[in-house]
């Protein structure tokens, strides 16, 4: 890894992260995150069994240790490695209950779920980063992902600033991988299982233009979730079995999602944050307004081209920044 690589990503993330500030203020504080619930995914040959439940998270931050702490400390279910050959396709059915539980997210972090997905072997070990580093945010974050030398893939990198979110993909391996089959495989049919939990949530009255996001509607079969300030994304929560069928005479439907706090992304650009969405019409996911064409077949040796290019670490991972965030807390007594 060059030695300039690390400052010229930091000085276009920084550009990134004050024309994103400039578009509009920042949300308002959010209430506390609300436990999401889940529904029970039906059980698939050669998948990870499924979690009953995510298990209460360890509080934060985690006590600091020596060195860097093993892989699956949170004590995450192992993850597999690929399948020797494609799993068999999924049905429209099948794949709507799959995408249900992500189908409301905003179309930037659904697009970094998804690409995510299917480096489902990496996930465990990049939500035990996230967790045990939550005290960090924005510019320190960034860098101590540079500077710890974590060797994910982009779009798991990409997901470190959401520690519920890896959190939720980490606990449920079988799910994650399940998606991350069914995107490198059948991208168009899971986009499409997008589109009509949107299309049902819209019409039961609890997908709806908000505070923290604009539902636009560009015709059947493209419904965008995105944020009102394109530089803070915002992780709904909300309980599949509620949101996507009829309301009971006389509830409210809009009760049916909440909201955790903004997460300023801007600090995140060199990760694929520069502009992720999709081409809901073409079936593309685009990551930096590009598409992303990782499929089942070339799944080893897709190498996406980032608006910023990602250094890849040259060296083992390290933990440089514990020491100096534990300075700064000397300093201010």
């Amino acid at each position: 890894m060059s030695i300039n690589a690390i400052p010229r990503a930091g000085v276009i993330a920084g550009a990134l992260s004050i024309a994103l500030m400039a578009q509009a203020p920042p949300p308002p504080p959010q209430q506390g995150y609300p436990p999401q619930q889940q529904q029970t995914y039906p059980q698939q040959p050669g998948y990870p069994p499924q979690q009953q439940g995510y298990p209460a998270q360890q509080g934060y931050p985690p006590p600091q240790q020596p060195g860097y702490p093993p892989p699956q400390q949170q004590g995450y279910p192992p993850a597999q490695g690929y399948p020797q050959q494609a799993p068999p396709l999924m049905g429209p059915q099948q794949l709507d209950g799959l995408v249900e539980r992500i189908a409301l997210y905003p179309d930037p972090l659904l697009a970094q779920v998804l690409t995510g997905a299917t480096y489902w072997n990496e996930i465990p070990d990049a939500a035990s980063w996230a967790n045990q580093h939550t005290y960090l945010h924005g510019d320190e974050l960034s860098r101590a992902m540079y500077e710890d030398n974590l060797s994910f893939d982009p779009s798991v990198l990409a997901l470190i600033p959401f520690p519920s979110v890896l959190d939720m993909m980490a606990r449920d391996p079988g799910w994650t991988q399940a998606l991350g089959n069914a995107v490198l495989n059948q991208r168009p049919d899971v986009m499409d299982a997008v589109q009509r939990m949107r299309q049902k949530a819209m019409d039961y009255g609890y997908l709806q233009t908000n505070a923290q996001d604009r539902v636009m509607v560009g015709g059947p079969g493209d419904i965008e979730i995105l944020p009102v300030n394109p530089g803070y994304v915002v992780v709904p929560y909300y309980n599949p079995s509620l949101v996507f069928v009829a309301p009971r005479p006389g509830f409210y439907a809009g009760v049916g999602i909440t909201f955790g706090p903004g997460i300023f992304v801007g600090a995140f650009a060199p990760f694929g944050w520069a502009g992720p969405g999709f081409g809901w019409r073409t079936h593309d996911i685009l990551i930096d307004h590009r598409p992303w064409a990782r499929t089942w077949v070339n799944r080893d040796r897709y190498v996406h081209s980032y608006a910023v290019p990602v250094a890849r670490p040259v060296g083992p991972r390290v933990e440089r920044h514990v020491e100096r965030h534990v300075e700064r807390r000397e300093d201010r007594h």
